[in-house]
């Protein structure tokens, strides 16, 4: 087994008012040569943006991106003619290809929006942008982890071009679930939402992040109520 750990205050950080960020990989002006990405997950951002703020029209290719809001409402539009919002209990995957330009900002006028956003490496260059988002509220199971994301696009969850899967849990005190890997070649990277749980002989509070490979499988104990995050990616 392989493990690395990325306690929640070793974080990059940016507080620019309207936007506070923590990058668990480098990313804009934080930059850690040990820190670039896990196998093919290059970006994990935790972003508070303030009400009625947000990040205006930018550009994206060659990446597949994952939007999951924690708490609040986020407006999304895109140079594809998307437009709408993304809820708490939503997950939203955009994959940029060869090319998109969207914006994003608070829906909100009267409370933040805390969401998670995600950037995958694609297994294939200059595909077709595409969009999509769902609720994932139904797809929860108690005590258990549920998939969120795949690379099939008939599997439960949304897809992406990429053999990665996704899934959440929620996990009260004291209850475990096991997690096993679907691919020899994979590494999981947990990011612990809320709460405090044990796995692989370590102790992970809120916001903090662990890459592990070089396992089949892995099993985590909450020592608190806890929600969990479980990115499985090539390594």
């Amino acid at each position: 087994m392989k493990k690395t750990i990325h306690r929640n205050d070793t974080r990059g950080h940016a507080d620019h008012g309207w936007l506070d960020t923590y990058h668990t990989f480098s990313f804009a002006n934080y930059y850690d040569p040990h820190r670039i990405q896990f196998g093919a997950l290059r970006v994990l951002n935790d972003d508070t943006v303030q009400p009625g703020m947000g990040f205006g029209k930018h550009p994206h290719d060659n990446m597949e991106i994952i939007t999951i809001p924690l708490f609040g409402d986020l407006e999304h539009k895109d140079s594809m003619g998307n437009e709408g919002v993304i809820k708490e209990g939503d997950v939203q995957v955009m994959s940029a290809g060869k090319g998109i330009f969207h914006s994003e900002k608070n829906h909100n006028r009267d409370k933040e929006v805390q969401l998670l956003q995600i950037w995958v490496l694609p297994n294939k260059q200059d595909v077709e942008p595409r969009y999509d988002q769902i609720s994932i509220r139904e797809l929860s199971t108690p005590h258990q982890f549920y998939q969120i994301l795949s690379p099939d696009r008939d599997d439960q969850g949304v897809w992406i071009h990429q053999d990665a899967w996704f899934s959440l849990a929620e996990l009260d005190a004291g209850k475990s679930d096991k997690y096993r890997l679907k691919g020899s070649h994979h590494g999981v990277y947990l990011f612990v939402i809320e709460g405090q749980v044990k796995l692989a002989d370590e102790v992970l509070d809120k916001r903090d992040g662990i890459g592990i490979s070089e396992v089949e499988s892995i099993k985590v104990e909450a020592t608190k109520d806890s929600r969990v995050l479980i990115m499985e990616v090539p390594v």
